[in-house]
């Protein structure tokens, strides 16, 4: 019986077998334990013994007692036949003629292994939906998944699927009502009167106060960042802020929220007061840090970009103009010097070796020699020039950048007052001077005279000093207070991103230190996340054992170097390592790879999302942001259609047709309402899970390989989320995804950060919100995701960091104990760990590792607070201490091992195959990202990862089923061939839209139905 939620193939599916149980579910759920024999063997018959087997493991699996033992598979059948030695499985038949038997046997089984009966525990597994609904706000098929394993788990009878289903959203339905009453009982009439001004639309206007304040800002300007300030102030002026709302779960908070930024105004204006007040309540809570965000990330982007790179591009262009002058004077000086340097120096002759006097003997002799060359004039107007166009000797490199920085101060005049008064800036010890300095700026605004003793000269480092106190048009007793701003808004500016000053009333740019485990909360967590990660409270036999394994590693490395023809030492004693032959493609995996390819069926992009979602029941992920039930037909039709929008960077207007599913306005609904960043993760980690369990899959890794590596994307509209880089993006913008891939081919997560940042800055915080999958034990990364403080990090929470060492030579390899004989590393090996420095901050590393862990602050803020221009503090110093060990043991590995090489060229592969994949399928618009906003990336990007690996999950499934084909047909299938076998072909989809329309102006018919589950490959036709 369907129910609301629940398709009717849901429905029927429910405890009930979808077909046969994979291997590992057989050995899981169906194997027979010494006890489970003791039970089977007490019966005589074979056909009661294996009836009874099937009961008991039946109800183990599915919750429910087999109705008919012939509805179970075979395969399930034949399994326990052969546990129990029962040559002929067919005796089950014989099971059923005694209807009593079965019923004596259930009964048996319900009093043996302790099952209760749903109404036993009804209400308490109505407590529990409704704790775990008031606290994530799941949809109600996951709640309903959820509910039936938890019912699973405690030994309980599951009920009938209506039964579950009612209880199941009628819990959900009092969870939403009781949040939106919580957060309406906060507020009084005239912040109820204030919230719902937010959806009126002003006279004259044409959008709503709340579509106007939701719309953060865009260009990276003076005014705009004027704008964006005024904006954090007039939200924060709506007084929401200060309300608590602490007694609401921070996800359900963010989730409403997040309805409140997308939905339309004229939607929250249908529902009941309090949940349209809740919403707009959580909307206003968010926006009041949110826009504290986007000005400070756009006063980040507008010093780094607009100031200081384009005041460093003007001073360049300004030297190239004056280079020419700067030359000729050179050479004019410098010939007058040869002039001078020739007559007054003694002359020897080669031949003869004599020594005659200089040529001229006084000065007015010299000056006539010179002014035959160079005329006088001409020496004084070529010194004039250089003391005009180059700067003093005691100027540093900086200083013709700071002053043409000075010229720009009309840039951030309009804003320097509100960024004091809108941000609640506050600072560590270090960054206090400077953010005392900013706060001092606006009353220096304006004056004619500034003294010295009213700034902090302290602060004046290099050529700041010069430009502040000596600049040539200051009056005596003043200072140029526009260099000062300069200098303290480049120091803030630095602090800002070390964390050393921070913003209180941010979420992004606030103290990560206020944020780390601390106290009572670190004491309740300590032993929980020492145990799942394996470290001690004490670091002394921890590092005792470390330093024995490098030392141990070491020793044998070095004894097996003689039969080693992969590394050799040069003269200085640094590492090489012979280039990796690649390996050699044999006739057999070419014949097999033609075959395999030529067995896939021809399909258009649509069908295979299709296709996919008929498996898994992927696009039930998909839930409305509104938290109502969907009352869409053929919704999966839309969200297929959207996700080739999306994910081919095409837009709407490709995939809209005549049917009511294709129409734009349906197309416009559901992608506002139904496709975000939460649904394509739920969706993804579905996705994840069928690759997983394909036996194809399963031969190319186990899912413990992973990598991380950034794909580049250009953002040609303007957008404060982007950032220059002419080496990736020319002379626009751009942004990067960082996406994590294991080696089954499934891509587990992934990032969307600005520009073309470090990866080492985000690989722990992608690995920590992963989609879902397996955790990966080893991962893989490029260089550029390589530093001392991430290998420490990344070993300390229970990874095995390998990242490619392009430069390897140039790599330090470091040793506990200096006098301790290595022999051909011994030169290599010319660092040593500080093991003292660790144990002193062991406390701490674990400290900070576990808030990491524990996800109470990110990876990459601790990152940047543990170092200071490049250099790390003496905690990041202990960490990198630690993370040495585990570098020079991967190098040791890698000189070593050439399989480990291999193993880590080959992720690396598969991660750039996962890419070229991805640039064919984001193909429209030029391969461009045109979104504005973090949030608009974050979707379209999450877009493209659903369709990559729903097409990788089709391609996987349909070569495994060629395999078995092959195979049977007799066709020689070697398992090292098909390990190599990739899932990134793409020859048989037509991803290119254009080509899917018919004449009509329809969607083809791809797109109007949704594929039976049992869909037979062409080749069985």
């Amino acid at each position: 019986m369907p129910v609301e939620f629940l398709t009717d193939e849901q429905a029927a599916g429910y405890a009930a077998f979808r077909g046969a149980p994979s291997r590992s579910e057989l050995e899981r759920f169906f194997f027979l334990d010494d006890a489970d024999r003791e039970l089977v063997e007490s019966k005589r018959r074979a056909h009661n013994r294996l009836g009874f087997a099937v009961q008991l493991t039946t109800v183990r699996f599915l919750g429910v007692f087999p109705e008919d033992a012939a509805s179970v598979p075979v395969e399930v059948v034949d399994y326990l036949a052969g546990q129990l030695g029962i040559a002929d499985s067919t005796v089950l038949e014989a099971y059923g003629e005694r209807e009593k038997t079965r019923f004596e046997h259930m009964w048996e089984l319900r009093r043996l292994l302790e099952y209760r009966e749903f109404a036993e525990v009804e209400a308490e597994l109505r407590a529990w939906v409704d704790a775990r609904a008031w606290t994530t706000g799941e949809g109600p098929k996951a709640l309903f998944d959820a509910a039936v394993g938890w019912l699973r788990e405690r030994r309980v009878l599951l009920p009938g699927v209506t039964t579950l289903a009612r209880l199941v959203a009628s819990v959900r339905e009092a969870a939403n009502q009781r949040l939106w009453d919580t957060l309406y009982g906060l507020l009084n009439t005239g912040q109820r009167a204030v919230l719902d001004s937010l959806l009126v639309v002003p006279f004259g206007q044409r959008v709503s106060e709340l579509d106007r304040l939701r719309r953060g800002p865009v260009r990276v300007s003076g005014p705009q960042m004027k704008w964006s300030l005024e904006r954090a102030r007039e939200i924060a002026d709506l007084g929401m802020g200060e309300l608590d709302v602490s007694g609401v779960p921070p996800r359900r908070l963010a989730e409403l929220s997040r309805y409140g930024v997308d939905g339309k105004a004229t939607l929250l204006r249908r529902h009941g007061d309090s949940r349209r007040l809740a919403t707009l309540l959580s909307t206003a809570v968010h926006l009041t840090t949110r826009a504290v965000d986007d000005a400070l990330d756009l006063l980040e982007v507008l010093v780094a970009t607009k100031l200081l790179a384009r005041a460093e591009r003007d001073t360049a262009k300004e030297k190239l103009k004056t280079l020419p002058k700067v030359e000729r004077a050179g050479m004019r000086l410098a010939t007058a010097f040869q002039v001078v340097f020739d007559t007054t120096s003694e002359q020897v002759d080669t031949d003869t070796g004599e020594v005659t006097g200089p040529k001229v003997a006084t000065f007015d002799a010299m000056w006539e020699q010179i002014e035959a060359v160079i005329p006088r004039q001409e020496l004084a107007a070529a010194i004039a020039a250089l003391f005009e166009l180059t700067p003093p000797l005691d100027s540093d490199a900086d200083e013709a950048r700071r002053a043409m920085l000075v010229g720009r101060f009309g840039t951030v005049r309009p804003f320097l007052k509100l960024l004091v008064e809108v941000v609640d800036f506050g600072a560590t010890p270090e960054g206090l001077p400077v953010l005392k300095a900013l706060k001092s700026l606006p009353d220096l605004m304006g004056r004619k005279k500034v003294g010295p003793a009213e700034v902090d000269t302290d602060l004046l480092a290099g050529s700041w000093r010069r430009l502040v106190l000596a600049s040539p048009q200051l009056e005596p007793g003043t200072v140029d207070w526009k260099a000062y701003t300069f200098c303290v808004l480049e120091q803030v500016h630095r602090m800002l991103r070390r964390k050393e000053v921070f913003a209180k009333n941010s979420s992004k740019w606030g103290d990560p230190r206020a944020k780390l485990l601390a106290g009572e909360a670190w004491e309740q967590a300590k032993p929980t996340v020492l145990a799942s990660l394996g470290l001690p409270e004490a670091a002394g036999e921890h590092l005792a054992a470390r330093a024995a394994l490098l030392d141990g590693t070491y020793r044998e490395v070095a004894s097996r170097l003689p039969a080693n023809a992969q590394i050799v030492f040069d003269d200085d004693g640094r590492l090489h390592f012979a280039a990796l032959e690649p390996e050699p493609e044999p006739a057999s995996l070419l014949e097999l790879r033609a075959a395999v390819n030529a067995m896939l069926p021809r399909v258009d992009l649509p069908e295979v999302l299709l296709e996919v979602f008929s498996w898994t029941g992927a696009d039930q992920a998909f839930t409305s942001v509104t938290g109502g039930e969907a009352r869409l037909r053929d919704l999966h039709v839309t969200i297929a259609a959207l996700l080739v929008a999306h994910g081919c960077n095409v837009g709407y207007t490709p995939v809209i047709g005549g049917l009511d599913a294709l129409k734009y306005g349906r197309l416009s609904h559901v992608d506002q309402t139904y496709l975000r960043l939460e649904t394509y993760r739920a969706a993804n980690a579905t996705l994840i899970a069928a690759q997983a369990s394909i036996p194809l899959a399963q031969a190319w890794g186990g899912g413990l390989v992973a990598s991380v590596d950034g794909m580049r994307f250009v953002v040609p509209v303007p957008s404060v989320y982007a950032r220059p880089n002419p080496k990736y993006f020319g002379r626009r913008g751009g942004a990067t995804w960082l996406n994590l891939i294991n080696d089954q081919a499934a891509g587990l997560g992934g990032k969307v950060v600005a520009g073309t940042p470090r990866d080492s800055l985000y690989v722990l915080d992608v690995l920590y919100d992963r989609d879902g999958g397996r955790r990966p034990d080893m991962i893989v990364t490029d260089t550029a995701s390589y530093s001392d403080i991430v290998f420490g990090l990344l070993t300390l929470a229970g990874y095995t960091y390998a990242p490619q060492l392009a430069d390897l030579p140039d790599q330090k390899m470091w040793r506990i104990d200096r006098a301790t004989d290595y022999g051909a590393f011994q030169d290599a090996a010319r660092g040593r760990v500080d093991l003292a420095r660790v144990e002193r901050h062991w406390e701490d590393i674990l400290r900070i590792i576990g808030s990491i862990h524990t996800g109470a602050v990110r990876a990459y803020d601790v990152i940047r607070m543990l170092s200071r221009d490049g250099r790390p503090t003496p905690l990041g110093d202990a960490i990198a201490h630690y993370g040495r060990i585990s570098k020079s043991l991967h190098i040791l590995r890698l000189a070593d091992e050439p399989g480990y090489r291999r193993q880590i060229k080959t992720q690396a592969n598969l991660q750039e195959g996962r890419h070229a994949l991805a640039r064919k399928i984001f193909h429209g618009r030029a391969g461009q990202l045109y979104q504005n906003y973090q949030d608009g990336m974050e979707d379209q990007i999450g877009a493209l990862g659903l369709v990559l690996n729903a097409l990788v999950l089709f391609n996987t499934r349909h070569m495994d089923a060629a395999l078995t084909q092959l195979r049977a047909d007799g066709f020689e299938v070697r398992d090292q061939d098909v390990a190599r076998l990739s899932p990134f072909v793409r020859h048989h989809v037509n991803i290119y839209l254009d080509t899917l329309r018919p004449p009509s102006g329809m969607m083809p018919a791809c797109l109007r139905r949704k594929p039976s589950p049992e869909k037979t490959p062409f080749w069985h036709s």
